[in-house]
């Protein structure tokens, strides 16, 4: 019987691996089909003839959409289950991104751009942020950091990586709307390897709600203030991509100009280099916390490497000119640095190991809202600086974040 029990449980655990792997696959096309327009749509903007600060505004109302639907995707995901958020997000994704390229990028009408990305926004979290929240329910909180590591390696496979190269190759055959077409096949197919491939999920990871809705909503809200260090990681997780969602706008307008040079192409394989970087520090620091207190790789090799990398991003290209290879050692530092806010995620399951749901609600939240201000902050750094003002600005909001992560120390 004992011997009986022992198969089943190992059963269950070879096919929840498999199923994990196939989630992780997923996320990664996804993100290729989400991510596709990222590197590209402020100059497709400009073409259309609408001014950076539109392109700013676009952007802006993305990232609301994306904060609001990420912050409700943990507590949905108790709520009607994670397979079932996962599907609707693809659905409601190809649905609005049609709507995006027949009613706006095609008549060029400034009102249904604005619209149809703002709801495309909704879907995203829904697929890729409930993937966190299985990662988190079926996954010992000791190895939270090599988990989450996998996720963001996968995450930025699909949006760095691919999502920065394949339109430098699609662009010059297919240009900018083929290339927006082309984004629907591959989240349509992320979206069938979920439905097949998580299949066998044990059932225990979807967890029962054993209280009221509102209760649910409503601890999500008051962690901040019941638990004071979630709402400093709250803070260090809105910056992690601060720079990342904010460099994606102002980064190709600056080096593809006269002043400094480069093309587009060579933009979107810096781009793409950093995010090749990325991918394997995500892994990297996802070992490395392993062995080093969580808060000090955020702070140090996160926080403080990003506010060096950001100014680089700008003082190197101005001193040097269109120099590809000096440009891609400054991408590898910041896809690095980028990285190490791996352990992040797993700080705010151990800060609140009692109430994960609500911990990664507002996780999810800051990591929605990190785009929001990401493309808010650089529309209004932009506006009232030069290029040189906002890498600064951008530079001192990490150093704040470094000040937060020294504090997040946890029972690991």
């Amino acid at each position: 019987m004992e011997k009986e029990r022992m198969e089943v449980k190992i059963n269950n655990k070879m096919q929840a691996s498999v199923s994990i792997f196939w989630g992780y696959a997923a996320i990664s096309i996804f993100m290729i089909g989400s991510g596709l327009e990222q590197a590209f749509l402020s100059k497709q903007l400009l073409d259309l003839g609408f001014l950076s600060n539109q392109s700013a505004i676009v952007f802006t109302i993305y990232g609301v959409s994306v904060a609001l639907s990420a912050w409700l995707t943990a507590i949905l995901s108790d709520l009607i289950g994670i397979k079932k958020l996962m599907i609707f997000g693809t659905v409601s994704w190809i649905i609005f991104q049609i709507g995006f390229i027949v009613f706006g990028i095609l008549p060029g009408s400034y009102r249904m751009i604005i619209i149809m990305y703002g709801l495309r926004g909704i879907s995203f979290p829904l697929f890729v942020y409930a993937f966190i929240s299985l990662l988190t329910q079926i996954t010992p909180t000791k190895k939270l950091p090599s988990a989450m590591g996998a996720f963001w390696f996968a995450y930025s496979l699909g949006l760095g990586v691919f999502g920065s190269y394949l339109p430098s190759l699609t662009i010059p055959k297919i240009g900018y709307v083929g290339t927006l077409w082309l984004a629907v096949l591959f989240v349509g197919i992320a979206g069938l390897i979920s439905l097949i491939g998580l299949k066998n999920v044990p059932i225990s990871v979807r967890q029962e709600v054993k209280q009221g809705t509102g209760e649910t909503f409503k601890d999500s809200i008051t962690i901040l203030f019941r638990k004071p260090k979630i709402f400093l990681a709250a803070i260090v997780k809105m910056i992690n991509q601060l720079a990342a969602n904010g460099y994606v706008i102002a980064m190709p307008l600056f080096l593809t100009s006269h002043k400094i040079g480069f093309t587009m192409s060579e933009w979107l394989q810096i781009w793409g280099l950093m995010y090749l970087v990325n991918i394997a520090f995500n892994l990297i620091w996802g070992m490395v916390a392993n062995h080093l207190p969580w808060h000090r790789v955020v702070e140090w090799f996160g926080c403080v490497g990003m506010a060096l990398a950001c100014v680089l991003f700008y003082y190197v290209p101005y001193l040097y000119g269109p120099n590809v290879i000096a440009m891609f050692g400054v991408a590898a530092l910041f896809g690095a640095a980028l990285a190490a806010f791996t352990p992040i995620s797993a700080i705010f399951v151990a800060l609140a190991p009692e109430e994960t749901g609500a911990a990664m609600s507002i996780h999810n939240l800051a990591g929605g809202l990190s785009q929001f201000v990401g493309y808010g902050v650089t529309g209004v750094l932009l506006s009232l600086f030069d290029t040189a003002g906002f890498v600064w600005s951008m530079a001192g909001i990490y150093l704040i974040g470094a000040i937060c992560a020294h504090f997040l120390t946890v029972k690991e």
